[in-house]
């Protein structure tokens, strides 16, 4: 796997570089199908005495979605450390997200040998039923009163809670859904964090405004 390590603001020396190539070791075993490791290091230094500290963030490239890891600590080594073990997690969660998916996998599949229909609440018509059907036997009932429509709507509702992002982000984790609807602590503004590729987390919020005169009066 190719490694990329740039600084900014500091310079990247051989032992750092050493240290970068021991822990692709970690990584490698969990992203078979990399092809590129890209390392940034950034050096922060700040007014009013607060200790200067360094960034280290990961980007792992290859067949599949972009990997990424971040940490900060004041020595470059040890949020070099926190990145990699940030990003082994992230590889570990991905993988054994596929092989639950190739053990159980979702949706409808046939089985060979029972010639069911597993993963959806339908029974398929057996031979005789369809023949039935096909010659009039069992007649055809049709309700004209009553459209069609292969869409199903289902509506859920639930009580508005009040929180942060990051206390979305646990709920949202803590029940196993890909995304959580709140109420932003710090907006008032009805929101959702979703997950995106990658394990990133994103934030869609809607800004609440009053309705034009117009359309009240309508």
């Amino acid at each position: 796997m190719e490694t990329s390590i740039v600084g900014v603001g500091v310079g990247i020396t051989d032992r750092f570089r050493t240290v970068v190539e021991e822990k692709i070791a970690r990584v490698q075993p969990l992203a078979a199908k990399a092809q590129r490791l890209d390392v940034k290091v950034t050096h922060r230094a700040y007014r009013g005495g607060r200790v200067p500290d360094e960034t280290v963030e990961l980007t792992l490239v290859g067949k599949g979605p972009v990997v990424r890891a971040e940490a900060v600590d004041g020595d470059k080594f040890v949020a070099l450390d926190l990145a990699v073990d940030k990003m082994s997690e992230q590889l570990r969660r991905a993988k054994e997200k596929r092989v639950d998916g190739r053990q159980h996998p979702r949706g409808a599949h046939f089985e060979k040998g029972s010639g069911a229909l597993e993963g959806i609440d339908v029974e398929p018509a057996s031979a005789d039923v369809l023949h039935a059907v096909a010659t009039g036997a069992i007649p055809i009932q049709n309700d004209d009163e009553e459209a069609y429509s292969p869409v199903v709507i289902r509506t859920k509702n639930f009580d508005a809670e009040w929180m942060t992002v990051e206390e979305a982000v646990d709920r949202m984790e803590l029940v196993g859904h890909d995304f959580f609807l709140f109420v932003d602590v710090r907006t008032d503004h009805p929101s959702v964090v979703y997950r995106r590729k990658g394990w990133d987390y994103g934030v869609i919020s809607l800004t609440a405004q009053a309705p034009p005169s117009e359309a009240l009066a309508s």
